[in-house]
């Protein structure tokens, strides 16, 4: 008798620790934090019109990009509101040959102008945890032609730009996403470069400083699937001694499929490079002045991107 209550009592010790073990398993499954994942498709491509978005395509990924800016739209019907006035043209290529950089070449119709690119993620955004995502992007052009009209290449290093920036980036919701990018664009040769004349010792200024800062805001808003509305600003901060760049006030259309996005617009902006459009951008999106007198509207082109990916 006393064996059998002895087995009876054993037993239910064994049982309950048993449970208590399934207890402890489940309360700690349940405790374990679950890992924050990267918000995703803040943007639907690399592009927000005439600008970079915070997006850094997976590791493996391929793209071919043709970007295309008409003439102005201010001469009305006899150019066609810009579709038959001279245009300008960009063909580019983009490979990530690891997660989170994204390394770009590209050559434009103006100047023929080379650029090559790197873009690195920083930050992602993520839910409940890190409000913003940061990218910086980084752009270096060499202008390749021949014999360049403005005599202003004394040297091989005076055909260079460089263009840096800084982008951040949130999503609000599934709709809405919103980014601000301060950038620093730099010129080795400035417009009118005079120094200073030896034999006279007079020093005459420079219609433009080295270095320009700006800034961009740009958003997206999604009206369906595959479409979205495209809104962008870019403001000009450095002030020069003349040939002040003009603001670019840029807005269209977007579609998208899983490989492709299209893009469809008006702007400012005819040039192809971030920092010669920064540094250079003659189109006024407000009232300008023509032959002396004063224009209402703005001086805008029509442009497209299309983007191609592979991964």
């Amino acid at each position: 008798m006393f064996i059998v209550s002895a087995c009876l009592v054993g037993c239910i010790l064994l049982l309950q620790t048993a449970v208590y073990a399934q207890d402890t398993t489940a309360v700690k499954e349940i405790t374990t934090p679950v890992k924050a994942k990267p918000v995703k498709n803040t943007f639907q491509s690399v592009w927000i019109i005439d600008n970079q978005t915070v997006m850094v395509p997976i590791k493996g990924t391929f793209e071919l990009d043709i970007q295309h800016r008409f003439g102005t739209v201010t001469h009305g019907y006899s150019d066609f509101w810009g579709l038959f006035a001279s245009s300008n043209m960009r063909l580019g290529a983009s490979y990530a040959p690891i997660n989170n950089l994204y390394l770009g070449i590209g050559i434009d119709k103006y100047d023929e102008l080379w650029d090559g690119s790197a873009k690195y993620a920083i930050i992602k955004q993520t839910k409940g945890k890190i409000p913003v995502s940061i990218t910086y992007y980084g752009d270096i052009s060499y202008d390749s032609r021949n014999d360049p009209t403005h005599g202003i290449f004394v040297h091989s290093s005076d055909r260079i730009f460089s263009f840096n920036q800084l982008i951040i980036a949130r999503k609000f919701g599934e709709k809405l996403s919103l980014q601000v990018a301060p950038s620093l664009s730099h010129q080795n040769s400035v417009n009118g470069f005079y120094v200073k004349n030896d034999s006279t010792g007079t020093t005459i200024f420079k219609e433009m400083k080295h270095d320009h800062f700006a800034l961009a805001l740009s958003g997206r808003y999604k009206i369906g699937e595959t479409t979205a509305i495209l809104l962008n600003y870019d403001q000009p901060i450095t002030e020069h001694a003349t040939k002040n760049p003009n603001p670019n006030l840029a807005f269209g259309f977007e579609f998208s499929t899983s490989g492709h996005t299209f893009q469809l617009f008006m702007g400012n902006y005819t040039l192809l490079n971030p920092a010669q459009n920064a540094l250079f951008n003659a189109n006024s999106p407000f009232s300008y002045n023509s032959n002396g007198t004063n224009v209402k509207g703005g001086q805008f082109v029509i442009g497209f991107n299309i983007t191609r990916l592979w991964n």
